[in-house]
């Protein structure tokens, strides 16, 4: 241990004997550390942010749209038609095992009006069990119940953009807003979401008892008064997501009198693959951007060599010199290659709070969202001193078996 301490103050003592030179080779390691640190920071944040906005949508979820059907020959557009129907939600309740939770759901442009102010919005008639599998919380209030949807209540939640825009900051609960010229009392105000991985509000919103959106505010079908426009399904766990849509095409298909080799007239969508990809392509973001920043340490550490071979020819007495008082060829390797290392691990110490602050400012000017993690700082570190150690080993190793007599005869 002893040996070692020595080795790094006489390391130190010859680096600071040309600072300049030092601090530019120790430039590339700084660069290349700070740089790892900050790509891998921003690549690490962007996924964390497609993984908020997941969780944000809802845990296990599954939509069920209506889809397209033939009329006369004429293929109608997806949801030209509505073919859903609240039956059916309660029917995969009730028949499908690998489903937890179903809410259907309809929805329409609305006006609402407060006092002096008025908010272009959406309105969503649902169901209680549309809170638990959108993972909604109250930010004050309560969610209306199902004895407000039995009865058609006249009750609202409000999400946290409608309220900005209308009662500012002011809580609205047990207030009256206007609703298409209907009157509706606050009940409560949804925790904020923000933004959808679509990029829509998921705050600029209105919750409503799914019978009293029908009755009271969007109408209902003409043609068939149980008509939803989506299904909101939630798979009992991750892994039960492919059984559940499986069962509720087979159930939907029956219901629907759908022959063998007939199209379906709805469509089932599984949001977990598709977020599943972009959170992979985050990941493949991640790692390609800590690739390219490690290539500056690569950089790095050849400049380290650089210089040692150019210490170990500018110090070649100096090297006779103890050879001939009986220093080992280990001596002298432990040496050089102590010298490289103090550079590389000095540079990596500079990089990680450049890497750091860089991170800080690429969040603050670019509006990125980072994430430095401790484990990013601890590979840059290592990998920094790993490079010191493989390039200096060379000149370190040149240094060790030069031949003493040549080396004291050296001008």
């Amino acid at each position: 241990m002893n040996k070692l301490v020595a080795s790094v103050k006489i390391a130190l003592r010859a680096l600071m004997v040309n600072r300049t030179r030092s601090a530019l080779t120790m430039l590339g390691i700084i660069i290349g550390v700070a740089a790892v640190i900050a790509m891998v920071g921003v690549g690490t944040g962007a996924t964390a942010r497609i993984q908020a906005q997941i969780q944000s949508i809802g845990s296990n979820l599954i939509i069920v749209l209506p889809g397209s059907i033939s009329s006369n020959g004429v293929r109608l557009g997806s949801g030209a038609v509505a073919t859903l129907t609240e039956d059916d939600a309660k029917a995969i309740a009730a028949e499908c095992p690998s489903v937890s939770a179903v809410a259907p759901s309809v929805r329409g442009g609305v006006q609402v009006v407060y006092g002096s102010n008025n908010w272009a919005t959406t309105a969503q008639g649902v169901t209680p069990e549309y809170m638990t599998i959108r993972d909604y919380t109250m930010l004050s209030g309560a969610f209306f119940t199902s004895q407000d949807v039995d009865a058609a209540a006249k009750v609202a939640v409000l999400g946290e953009t409608v309220v900005q825009n209308l009662f500012g900051d002011s809580d609205p609960t047990g207030q009256v807003a206007i609703i298409k010229n209907v009157p509706f009392t606050v009940v409560g105000v949804l925790t904020p979401k923000g933004q959808s991985p679509s990029g829509q509000d998921q705050d600029d919103i209105i919750l409503l008892p799914i019978s009293t959106a029908k009755q009271k505010v969007l109408g209902a079908n003409q043609a068939n008064a149980k008509a939803v426009g989506t299904l909101m399904v939630q798979a009992s766990g991750p892994a039960a997501m492919d059984q559940a849509q499986q069962e509720m095409e087979a159930l939907l298909r029956e219901r629907h009198r759908i022959l063998e080799g007939q199209d379906d007239d709805f469509t089932v969508r599984n949001l977990t693959e598709v977020f599943a990809a972009q959170e992979s392509s985050a990941q493949v973001m991640s790692i390609l951007l800590g690739a390219i920043a490690s290539v500056s340490l690569l950089v790095g550490g050849i400049g380290i060599m650089n210089i040692m071979l150019v210490s170990v020819t500018e110090r070649t007495r100096e090297i006779g010199l103890r050879q001939a008082v009986g220093a080992k060829t280990r001596d002298i390797l432990s040496q050089f290659l102590v010298e490289a290392v103090t550079l590389s691990v000095l540079g990596g110490m500079i990089g990680i709070v450049a890497g750091l602050a860089a991170s800080a400012l690429i969040s603050h000017f670019a509006h990125w969202s980072t994430q430095v993690s401790p484990l990013s700082i601890l590979m840059a570190f290592v990998f920094s001193a790993l490079v010191g150690v493989f390039f200096g080993y060379y000149p370190a190793r040149k240094a060790a078996y030069l031949d003493p007599i040549e080396a004291l005869r050296y001008e």
